[in-house]
Protein backbone atom coordinates (compact mmCIF):
# COMPACT_ATOMS: atom_id res chain seq x y z
CA UNK A 1 0.00 0.00 0.00
CA UNK A 2 1.37 3.66 -0.76
CA UNK A 3 0.88 6.27 1.27
CA UNK A 4 -2.36 8.22 -0.54
CA UNK A 5 -4.05 4.87 0.09
CA UNK A 6 -2.87 4.67 3.70
CA UNK A 7 -4.57 8.29 4.06
CA UNK A 8 -7.72 7.36 2.44
CA UNK A 9 -8.56 4.52 4.35
CA UNK A 10 -7.04 7.12 7.30
CA UNK A 11 -10.07 9.62 6.66
CA UNK A 12 -12.34 7.18 5.16
CA UNK A 13 -13.09 5.09 8.72
CA UNK A 14 -15.85 6.85 10.18
CA UNK A 15 -14.25 5.47 13.77
CA UNK A 16 -12.10 7.81 13.51
CA UNK A 17 -14.42 10.91 13.10
CA UNK A 18 -16.12 10.42 16.91
CA UNK A 19 -15.21 10.05 20.58
CA UNK A 20 -12.47 11.33 22.43
CA UNK A 21 -9.90 9.97 20.06
CA UNK A 22 -11.43 11.32 17.19
CA UNK A 23 -10.09 13.58 14.45
CA UNK A 24 -12.05 16.86 15.99
CA UNK A 25 -10.67 16.17 19.40
CA UNK A 26 -7.16 15.48 18.78
CA UNK A 27 -7.50 18.25 16.88
CA UNK A 28 -8.66 21.14 18.94
CA UNK A 29 -6.12 19.05 21.38
CA UNK A 30 -2.77 19.81 19.37
CA UNK A 31 -4.20 23.14 18.82
CA UNK A 32 -4.70 24.36 22.42
CA UNK A 33 -1.26 23.22 22.91
CA UNK A 34 -0.13 25.11 20.62
CA UNK A 35 -1.94 28.27 21.49
CA UNK A 36 -0.37 28.02 24.95
CA UNK A 37 2.94 27.23 24.01
CA UNK A 38 3.00 30.34 21.74
CA UNK A 39 1.02 32.58 24.11
CA UNK A 40 3.68 32.20 26.62
CA UNK A 41 6.84 32.11 24.08
CA UNK A 42 5.47 35.58 22.56
CA UNK A 43 5.17 37.05 26.47
CA UNK A 44 8.65 36.68 26.67
CA UNK A 45 10.41 36.76 23.24
CA UNK A 46 8.23 40.35 22.59
CA UNK A 47 8.68 42.32 25.45
CA UNK A 48 12.64 41.26 25.60
CA UNK A 49 13.18 41.58 21.75
CA UNK A 50 11.24 45.29 21.61
CA UNK A 51 12.92 46.31 24.56
CA UNK A 52 16.69 45.30 23.23
CA UNK A 53 15.86 46.31 19.85
CA UNK A 54 15.09 49.73 20.95
CA UNK A 55 17.27 50.18 23.29
CA UNK A 56 20.65 48.61 21.45
CA UNK A 57 21.40 46.75 23.91
CA UNK A 58 21.49 43.19 24.92
CA UNK A 59 22.13 42.00 21.36
CA UNK A 60 25.32 39.75 22.04
CA UNK A 61 23.45 38.31 24.89
CA UNK A 62 19.90 37.32 22.92
CA UNK A 63 22.31 36.11 20.36
CA UNK A 64 23.62 33.55 23.06
CA UNK A 65 20.50 32.64 24.44
CA UNK A 66 18.82 31.67 21.35
CA UNK A 67 21.70 29.91 20.01
CA UNK A 68 21.84 27.80 23.58
CA UNK A 69 17.99 27.14 23.09
CA UNK A 70 18.23 25.95 19.48
CA UNK A 71 20.74 23.20 20.81
CA UNK A 72 18.56 21.77 23.24
CA UNK A 73 16.91 18.73 21.99
CA UNK A 74 12.90 19.09 22.59
CA UNK A 75 12.44 15.28 23.32
CA UNK A 76 15.09 15.24 25.54
CA UNK A 77 14.46 18.08 27.65
CA UNK A 78 10.88 16.57 27.76
CA UNK A 79 12.23 13.43 29.36
CA UNK A 80 13.98 16.11 32.15
CA UNK A 81 11.16 17.78 32.43
CA UNK A 82 8.98 14.84 33.36
CA UNK A 83 11.81 12.95 35.70
CA UNK A 84 12.13 16.50 37.55
CA UNK A 85 8.64 17.71 37.61
CA UNK A 86 6.10 14.20 36.67
CA UNK A 87 3.88 13.48 33.78
CA UNK A 88 1.41 16.21 32.91
CA UNK A 89 1.22 19.51 30.67
CA UNK A 90 3.91 20.98 32.05
CA UNK A 91 6.46 19.07 31.45
CA UNK A 92 5.65 19.53 27.84
CA UNK A 93 5.09 23.28 27.42
CA UNK A 94 8.85 23.62 29.11
CA UNK A 95 10.47 22.51 25.91
CA UNK A 96 7.69 23.76 22.90
CA UNK A 97 7.66 27.35 24.70
CA UNK A 98 12.13 26.61 24.60
CA UNK A 99 12.16 25.85 21.11
CA UNK A 100 9.40 29.03 20.41
CA UNK A 101 10.94 31.74 22.28
CA UNK A 102 14.38 31.93 19.69
CA UNK A 103 12.76 32.92 16.69
CA UNK A 104 10.18 35.35 18.14
CA UNK A 105 13.21 36.87 20.20
CA UNK A 106 15.66 37.57 17.65
CA UNK A 107 13.49 38.26 14.84
CA UNK A 108 11.78 40.89 16.97
CA UNK A 109 15.33 42.47 17.96
CA UNK A 110 15.96 41.92 14.41
CA UNK A 111 12.95 43.96 13.46
CA UNK A 112 13.36 46.92 15.51
CA UNK A 113 17.02 47.35 15.06
CA UNK A 114 16.68 47.16 11.50
CA UNK A 115 14.06 50.74 11.03
CA UNK A 116 15.01 53.71 9.40
CA UNK A 117 16.64 56.06 12.04
CA UNK A 118 15.46 58.70 10.02
CA UNK A 119 11.93 58.57 11.40
CA UNK A 120 12.82 57.98 14.95
CA UNK A 121 15.03 60.55 15.06
CA UNK A 122 12.32 62.77 13.65
CA UNK A 123 10.04 61.55 16.43
CA UNK A 124 12.67 62.06 19.25
CA UNK A 125 13.19 65.78 17.82
CA UNK A 126 9.83 66.23 18.50
CA UNK A 127 10.30 65.51 21.50
CA UNK A 128 7.88 62.09 21.82
CA UNK A 129 8.85 59.55 24.69
CA UNK A 130 10.52 56.52 24.30
CA UNK A 131 7.55 54.63 24.49
CA UNK A 132 5.80 56.54 22.01
CA UNK A 133 8.60 55.66 19.57
CA UNK A 134 8.74 52.39 20.10
CA UNK A 135 4.84 51.44 19.61
CA UNK A 136 3.98 54.33 17.15
CA UNK A 137 6.80 54.75 14.96
CA UNK A 138 9.33 51.14 15.68
CA UNK A 139 6.70 48.40 15.82
CA UNK A 140 4.47 49.50 12.65
CA UNK A 141 7.34 49.80 10.37
CA UNK A 142 8.82 46.17 12.03
CA UNK A 143 5.40 44.39 12.00
CA UNK A 144 6.21 42.07 9.34
CA UNK A 145 9.16 40.50 10.21
CA UNK A 146 8.00 40.67 13.96
CA UNK A 147 5.02 38.47 12.68
CA UNK A 148 7.55 36.23 10.23
CA UNK A 149 9.28 35.41 13.73
CA UNK A 150 6.23 34.20 15.59
CA UNK A 151 4.89 32.53 12.41
CA UNK A 152 7.83 30.15 12.68
CA UNK A 153 8.01 29.99 16.21
CA UNK A 154 4.19 28.51 16.02
CA UNK A 155 4.91 26.13 12.86
CA UNK A 156 7.61 25.01 15.11
CA UNK A 157 5.44 24.36 18.50
CA UNK A 158 2.84 22.38 16.10
CA UNK A 159 4.95 20.53 14.65
CA UNK A 160 6.64 19.67 17.86
CA UNK A 161 3.54 19.33 20.13
CA UNK A 162 3.27 15.76 18.80
CA UNK A 163 6.05 14.99 21.93
CA UNK A 164 3.01 15.67 23.99
CA UNK A 165 1.54 11.76 23.59
CA UNK A 166 4.91 10.00 24.73
CA UNK A 167 3.73 11.41 28.09
CA UNK A 168 0.19 10.32 27.83
CA UNK A 169 -1.42 13.27 26.28
CA UNK A 170 -3.41 14.04 23.65
CA UNK A 171 -3.11 15.76 20.36
CA UNK A 172 -2.15 14.45 16.91
CA UNK A 173 0.59 13.24 18.24
CA UNK A 174 -1.04 10.26 19.63
CA UNK A 175 -2.41 8.92 16.59
CA UNK A 176 1.80 8.68 15.57
CA UNK A 177 2.38 7.16 18.58
CA UNK A 178 -0.49 5.03 19.13
CA UNK A 179 -0.14 4.01 15.28
CA UNK A 180 3.75 2.78 15.95
CA UNK A 181 3.36 0.92 18.81
CA UNK A 182 -0.27 -1.14 17.19
CA UNK A 183 2.06 -1.42 13.54
CA UNK A 184 -1.05 0.59 12.51
CA UNK A 185 0.61 2.52 9.46
CA UNK A 186 -2.96 4.43 8.65
CA UNK A 187 -2.58 5.94 11.53
CA UNK A 188 0.13 7.06 11.61
CA UNK A 189 0.35 8.34 7.95
CA UNK A 190 -3.13 9.42 8.93
CA UNK A 191 -1.92 11.82 12.17
CA UNK A 192 1.62 13.31 10.45
CA UNK A 193 -0.79 14.30 7.60
CA UNK A 194 -2.90 16.24 10.20
CA UNK A 195 0.07 17.47 11.06
CA UNK A 196 0.95 19.23 8.29
CA UNK A 197 -2.24 20.45 7.34
CA UNK A 198 -2.39 22.04 10.44
CA UNK A 199 0.87 23.70 9.75
CA UNK A 200 -0.23 24.85 6.24
CA UNK A 201 -3.25 26.68 8.05
CA UNK A 202 -1.48 28.23 10.51
CA UNK A 203 0.89 29.86 7.68
CA UNK A 204 -2.40 30.86 5.93
CA UNK A 205 -3.61 32.91 9.05
CA UNK A 206 -0.49 34.38 9.59
CA UNK A 207 -0.81 35.50 6.21
CA UNK A 208 -3.85 36.60 6.45
CA UNK A 209 -2.53 38.56 9.92
CA UNK A 210 -0.11 39.64 8.00
CA UNK A 211 -2.51 41.56 5.72
CA UNK A 212 -4.81 42.81 8.18
CA UNK A 213 -2.68 44.29 11.03
CA UNK A 214 0.53 45.41 8.20
CA UNK A 215 -0.46 48.98 6.73
CA UNK A 216 0.15 48.76 2.88
CA UNK A 217 2.83 51.10 2.38
CA UNK A 218 4.89 48.89 4.77
CA UNK A 219 3.56 46.16 2.78
CA UNK A 220 4.51 47.49 -0.37
CA UNK A 221 8.48 48.62 0.72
Amino acid sequence: MNVLTFVQAFFGDSAHWHGYDGIPSRFLEHVQYTLLALAVAAAIGLPVGLLTGHTGRGGNAIAVVANAARALPSFGLLVLSVLLIGFGLLPVMIPLVVLAVPPILVTTYEAVRTVDPAPVDAARGMGMPESGILFRVEVPVALPLILSGLRSAAVQIVSTATIAAYVSLGGLGRYVIDGLYQRDYEKVVGGATLVAVLALVTLVLFWGVGRFAVSPGVRRR
